[in-house]
């Protein structure tokens, strides 16, 4: 037999549930009123110090001269005052805007009438990490979407062979600090020492030596990796000289929404155990 405090746990449950259920509901009918969407394809982005970067939001209206009317857009960011960017009646409106973005903010006027209003981020700094908000007014059509934007810095490593026979690897800019691996063409883990370097911004200049005597026409895999980018390099030796190619993979998923839900799920499992 359950327990007096067991039945109000559960009891609990059931009304965050009930209430979860309602505010899906709300929303869908929100969303269902709005006569369009306003959407991101990437609502989590990392963007690279000193490069410039486009946050992408998209909107279409259901009605086909929607597009057509008089379009307004704002971007706003999380727990900053005045907006990044503001467009409105047909120009940009620049009266409120911070001036951490002033000159360095813009949209693609061209092809707002086709529903891109993504805004254009010149040349990314770390204070520029945060939540954008992107919402747009299209005759009857008035939405809202976020975008999550982390800051990282990240190069690739250029390659020299040393007249030990030893590989060293350079990258020039990387934040936060990274680690370094090193691996041998079958994917053995290979000794290695780095060192790491900061400078008063705390961007980190990465020096990597390949502790192993490599051999011609060998392929070894350096990857310099830290919580937001992977840089996986590949470096042969030909001769007196390193050919190599990197491809960096960026993780900017955001994992509040995941742990919010194992946490729910872990209460559940814990409840009906009892």
């Amino acid at each position: 037999m359950a327990s007096f405090g067991q039945i109000i746990f559960g009891t609990m449950v059931v009304l965050i549930i009930v209430f979860a259920g309602l505010i899906i509901l709300i929303l869908t009918i929100g969303f269902s009123a709005s006569q369009g969407t306003v959407e991101s394809s990437s609502p989590s982005i990392v963007g690279n110090l000193g490069q410039d970067e486009v946050i992408d939001c998209r909107f279409n209206t259901e009605s086909s001269s929607g597009l057509t009317e008089d379009v307004s857009i704002s971007w706003l960011k999380d727990g900053l005052s005045g907006v990044v960017y503001e467009y409105k009646n047909k120009a940009a409106q620049l009266q409120m805007q911070n001036t951490q973005f002033k000159e360095r903010a813009q949209l693609f006027p061209d092809v707002i009438s086709t529903g891109n209003a993504s805004l254009l981020l010149r040349s990314v700094k770390l204070e520029d990490d945060g939540v954008y908000r992107c919402s747009v007014t299209a005759g009857k059509l008035s939405g809202t979407t976020s975008i999550n934007l982390r800051v990282a810095g990240f190069t690739a490593p250029t390659f020299t062979q040393q007249t030990n026979t030893s590989l060293t690897a350079e990258a020039q800019r990387w934040f936060p600090q990274p680690e370094v691996t090193w691996l041998s063409q079958s994917g053995e883990l290979l000794n290695s020492s780095s060192q790491f370097s900061n400078n008063s911004a705390g961007i980190t200049l990465v020096v990597s030596v390949l502790e192993f005597p490599v051999k011609v026409d060998d392929t070894y895999t350096c990857i310099i990796e830290n919580s937001l980018v992977k840089a996986v390099s590949e470096a042969t030796v030909t001769g007196n000289e390193v050919t190599g190619k990197t491809y960096f993979i960026l993780n900017a998923a955001s994992t509040t929404v995941l742990s919010l839900q194992l946490l729910f799920v872990v209460i559940l499992i814990n409840f009906f155990l009892k």
